[in-house]
């Protein structure tokens, strides 16, 4: 139970309104909003296994710019992906943070299942990592407090993310980021769960070792991303996937020599192997991470409420400029006289 000092605090007071919004939403089934007809599809803007994200413009509205994440029915029947592909659909609709991607509409056609989200121009941070080498300690600390919000809200409504790392975080045009892709998002409450997904540089050990685990590996994956903001590179790194995972289990790295004592420091408290000592799930929380010598005077409050100056500002000439996204060749859509797959997605609801 929050006290009232905790409930005036404006991060407490939102966490403590959002639980019972999200279990709402959660619980009710999806009502499609929208149909693609009424969206302009401009360009692609990333691709996958599961289909395609498209920069779209409302036909009404030539001053809004979406993003349209199409994914094939098809696909998602044959790789077992139903249940998945629900559960993200439903967790982006349930999910209200501001650094979280949401669901602004959802739609189905005869071949595809269709998510439309806020377009976000700045790009991956993946995209400047790769062109600034590395970032600087202050914009890692920017990010990564981003990061920590998001996740204390995450966990607070019961979810376990499990696929951090800088493709699937975006920033905007004002240099504040948002979370994206729930595909491995799962609603876990204070069980555990046994299934091994995520990307192998950003795995925990526990996954690894098929222990059952928690939110704990949402903390440890915090972990691989500060050190790869500010090193350019990943901790744990090989090219075969198996030696990667030996040298997370044995959680022995080299933390670069640029990195200050207290980033080394907080890095190795949540980089720890042993979960009794990993910063982020002991007793105190998040609150060992968030008064930890690296934010030292950081103003967590004016960070929530977007007030803080980010020391990153990409560079974008309009909310449909798509400059900072990869460049993609364009393929048709595929179309069927019939609908594909009625009866797995009639119902959208966990």
């Amino acid at each position: 139970m929050a006290s009232i000092a905790e409930m005036f605090h404006p991060l407490q007071a939102y966490l403590h309104n959002s639980k019972r919004k999200f279990e709402e939403k959660w619980r009710r089934p999806l009502v499609e909003r929208g149909k693609l007809d009424d969206f302009k599809i401009l360009q692609t803007l990333g691709t996958g296994s599961f289909g395609r994200v498209m920069l779209v413009k409302p036909k009404k509205d030539n001053n809004s710019s979406y993003a349209l994440k199409m994914l094939e029915k098809a696909h998602v029947v044959k790789t077992k992906q139903v249940k998945h592909t629900i559960s993200e659909i439903k967790t982006m609709d349930a999910f209200e943070f501001p650094f979280l991607i949401t669901l602004e509409y959802f739609f189905k056609n005869n071949v595809y299942l269709c998510l439309v989200m806020p377009f976000i121009n700045g790009g991956e941070m993946f995209s400047h990592l790769r062109q600034q080498k590395k970032f600087s300690e202050e914009l890692t600390r920017f990010y990564s407090a981003q990061v920590i919000l998001a996740f204390e809200y995450i966990h607070y409504v019961g979810i376990v993310y499990r696929d951090l790392k800088p493709e699937n975080i975006l920033v905007d045009k004002d240099g504040y980021l948002k979370l994206t892709d729930y595909g491995f998002c799962k609603k876990i409450d204070d069980q555990r769960t046994y299934t091994l997904c995520g990307t192998p540089e950003y795995l925990a050990p526990e996954i690894i070792l098929s222990q059952g685990y928690n939110k704990s590996v949402d903390w440890w994956a915090l972990g691989i991303l500060m050190f790869e903001m500010a090193a350019g590179y990943p901790p744990f790194y090989a090219r075969d996937p198996m030696k990667i995972y030996e040298k997370i289990v044995s959680g022995k790295y080299i933390p670069a020599n640029h990195f200050s004592k207290s980033l080394k420091d907080l890095i190795g408290n949540i980089l720890q192997v042993d979960r009794t000592k990993r910063y982020g799930i002991l007793k105190d929380g998040s609150k060992d991470v968030k008064t930890h010598q690296f934010f030292k005077g950081f103003e967590w409050d004016s960070v929530f409420q977007k007030k803080l100056q980010s020391p990153f500002i990409p560079p974008t000439t309009g909310a449909g400029d798509a400059s900072n996204f990869d460049f993609y060749e364009e393929t048709p859509m595929k179309t069927s006289s019939k609908v594909l797959f009625a009866k797995e997605f009639e119902r959208i609801e966990v």
